[in-house]
């Protein structure tokens, strides 16, 4: 495994959190984190180093960001990437995250799951 734990460790870590969400944000969360996940499945070992080491310091951003909301009364999600790091990106992955903050910013949308992207205990 890359990091303590591997990535599937990683993965449930990531899901727990998104127990915190909102019904239709964890929804949404947990089917982009495991689409996310399936497809690095046969990665190179340097793609697949980089790609758990970013997932970490997410992780490790929403659990920052948690806490801070513990503090205050507004909640916060998600974190605010760096050109640096969206210059990183692959066309897809822009248009993935594009489409991601289009579906959680809709106004009063519900989001509707397929059974196969639920979460199974």
């Amino acid at each position: 495994a890359a990091m303590p734990g591997g990535a599937r460790g990683l993965y449930r870590r990531i899901l727990l959190l998104h127990r915190a969400l909102p019904p239709a944000l964890r929804a949404l969360g947990d089917r982009y984190v495991k689409e996310e996940f399936r497809k690095h499945k046969a990665a190179g070992p340097a793609e697949a180093q980089r790609f758990l080491r970013e997932w970490e310091a997410t992780l490790i951003q929403q659990q920052i960001n948690e806490d801070k909301q513990n503090l205050r009364e507004k909640t916060v999600y998600g974190i605010q990437l760096t050109e640096e790091k969206l210059n990183d990106f692959r066309d897809e992955q822009i248009g993935q995250l594009k489409e991601l903050m289009d579906e959680a910013t809709k106004p009063n949308k519900k989001i509707t799951i397929s059974k196969d992207s639920e979460h199974k205990n």
